[in-house]
């Protein structure tokens, strides 16, 4: 199907749902896959359009994981009407101002208050039934991503041998630590992008990919936001609150010592994964602007990292390999 006949049928589609012959679609947002979104506005009452073609999309998890959310109290999308043989999902409005736009000295508390509340809701309500596990080899996959795209194709630097053995000895610390934790419903993308600011508490979007898994991952997204840092202390003020909070609730029953290894572990190998997504995206999809981020993300995974012995080598390692390298810049062609 072509994109104009794509866009017909888009069109026909949400205009039967919603008996509206008038009816116009504009973009709303597109995300990292082949998923797009569009706002219409019928009867005064905005509308969103998920438009997932099914040769690229599957949208069984999403509406999955939506029920799931909208169980266990969250703000995530309700369904309006469904076509699964196109792939298009008409749904409620969630608004367009994400959390990151919203945040600054002022806001960051109640809000950050607000996201951690909607994700003590998602670990303490989420129904895991069923889900896939964020098993080892799921961990190392992702983590695999950034060697072929980081370090390869964006660094034009290709590990010998023992530099692999490094490179396998830190994925194998950082997956033992995630697969050491509680597990509870994880989002896998939950941070500011992702949780839009509407009353009476923040809305919850690109939930699709959840899985079963390490009760820090979501925490680590949020607190260590690939598009938005705060200064360490605050984070760790955050993560020492939530953590009493966990154990109140009876799902962890470790130290604070504990939790923030879980934390900074997670977190890194959640961000040793993005290195690689955002330069996939990139030279790959043609989604250039994640390039931006990388500078963060790095970041994150060195300053983290750097703490911990197991992980150091791999540090230095990937430094080695940046050099003098501006990361939001293209590899240079050859």
């Amino acid at each position: 199907m072509t994109l104009s006949d794509r866009a017909t049928a888009r069109l026909a589609f949400a205009r039967h749902a919603l008996a509206d012959p008038a009816l116009s679609l504009e973009p709303a947002s597109a995300d990292a896959s082949f998923r797009s979104y569009w706002r219409g506005l019928s009867a005064g009452v905005s509308q969103i359009v998920m438009d997932a073609p099914p040769e690229h999309e599957d949208i069984e998890p999403w509406l999955d994981i939506a029920g799931r959310l909208r169980r266990a109290g969250l703000n995530a999308p309700e369904v309006r009407a469904l076509d699964r043989e196109q792939g298009f999902i008409l749904m409620s409005d969630l608004g367009n101002q994400p959390l990151l736009s919203a945040l600054h000295e002022a806001s960051v508390e109640s809000l950050y208050g607000a996201a951690l509340d909607a994700l003590f809701a998602l670990q303490t309500r989420g129904d895991t039934s069923g889900l896939p596990d964020y098993d080892e080899a799921r961990l190392v996959a992702e983590m695999e991503l950034m060697p072929t795209w980081f370090l390869q194709r964006h660094l034009g630097f290709t590990p010998e041998c023992e530099q692999w053995d490094i490179i396998e000895s830190a994925f194998r610390a950082l997956a033992d630590n995630a697969l050491a934790q509680p597990k509870v419903l994880v989002h896998r993308d939950f941070h500011s992008r992702n949780l839009m600011v509407r009353q009476p508490a923040l809305g919850v979007i690109d939930f699709q990919d959840a899985v079963r898994g390490p009760i820090t991952y979501d925490l680590a997204s949020l607190l260590r936001d690939c598009y938005i840092a705060w200064p360490q202390e605050r984070v760790y003020g955050w993560l020492e609150a939530y953590r009493q909070r966990l154990a109140d609730a009876g799902l962890i029953a470790v130290d604070g010592a504990r939790f923030r290894r879980w934390f900074d572990l997670m977190g890194v190998q959640r961000h040793i994964k993005v290195l690689g997504i955002f330069c996939r995206l990139n030279y790959r999809d043609g989604k250039p602007g994640y390039r931006a981020d990388l500078p963060l993300v790095w970041r994150y995974v060195r300053e983290v990292g750097s703490e911990y012995d197991a992980i150091r080598p791999l540090i230095a390692l990937i430094e080695r390999a940046i050099g003098k390298r501006r990361l939001h810049l293209p590899r240079p062609p050859e």
